[in-house]
């Protein structure tokens, strides 16, 4: 699978069990219902694929003005420490709100879904390469839609 079809594919899978796995631990951290907590989790969901699209844009058009026309690991940990930063700047303050915590307990409950996420989406990322396969990108096949004929082995 490939293109559109495997994007569509990626982030509704990802983000339905963000949101499943996002509920259980938020339940957790807070003492909240399942519905409040799935409520809150839907709502960072949403804000997270946007926040994505924005913040991507923003970056991609600051890089087309360097003059390095690569990727470098300074370049990469900036791009991640902007990203999470960012995102945290965003749902500490709708964590406190919805959770009806004070901004430090939101800050560590932002924490450990941070940590969570860093092992869920390596994890997951495995798993939907070994079940769909790798995409064209890695296998050197045709970006505009060809089937892969490698089977996802990593």
């Amino acid at each position: 699978m490939q293109g559109i079809k495997r994007k569509v594919v990626y982030v509704t899978l990802y983000e339905g069990f963000a949101i499943l796995f996002a509920s259980i631990g938020l339940a957790a951290m807070s003492g909240h219902g399942a519905g409040h907590s799935t409520a809150l989790a839907a709502i960072c969901s949403a804000i997270a694929v946007v926040w994505n699209l924005t913040y991507n844009t923003i970056f991609e058009a600051w890089e087309s003005r360097r003059p390095e026309r690569h990727r470098s690991v300074a370049r990469r940990v900036a791009h991640a420490i902007g990203f999470e930063g960012g995102l945290a700047a965003i749902l500490v303050p709708v964590f406190a709100w919805w959770l009806g915590v004070d901004l430090w307990t939101a800050l560590w409950m932002d924490i450990a879904l941070l940590i969570f996420f860093l092992v869920y989406t390596f994890c997951f990322n495995w798993i939907f390469d070994r079940v769909f396969g790798l995409p064209a990108s890695v296998t050197g096949g045709d970006r505009h839609g060809a089937e892969s004929t490698v089977t996802g082995a990593v």
